[in-house]
């Protein structure tokens, strides 16, 4: 068996400034730590139980397979804020038929984000 400590999302952006911009400034995530120098250096953030390190650079956006989940509290209050903020909206939130409530953006290079509102009498909430 593995014995996972710690885990993290890894992505290589085609614009590293840009993509920091977009993860630190317009979604707000707060920074777990940074390093290296140079426009190329790494910025881990904090995801809830996880990280997001965009680090490096790629001559080419990650595979349209790639994709981040982020669940949030209030998903229509952060689609008004990420709004205003210019986030690109893919599309706005809507309650799926499997129960949650989800809304899709896109970071700079186009990876898709799914943002997550989980309502009080899903079952994912259901603790035995």
């Amino acid at each position: 068996m593995v014995h996972v400590l710690s885990s993290r999302v890894l992505l290589r952006p085609t614009n590293p400034e840009r993509s920091r911009v977009f993860y630190g400034g317009d979604l707000g995530l707060a920074v777990y730590r940074e390093f290296g120098t140079g426009p190329e250096r790494g910025t881990v953030y904090f995801l809830g139980g996880g990280f997001l390190e965009v680090s490096g650079r790629a001559e080419e956006p990650a595979s349209p397979a790639v994709r981040l989940w982020l669940q949030v509290a209030d998903v229509t209050a952060t689609h008004e804020e990420l709004a205003t903020r210019g986030v690109r909206i893919l599309r706005p939130p809507v309650r799926e038929p499997w129960g949650l409530i989800e809304m899709w953006i896109a970071d700079p290079d186009g990876t898709r984000i799914a943002v997550v509102e989980i309502p009080e009498d899903h079952p994912l909430r259901y603790r035995p």
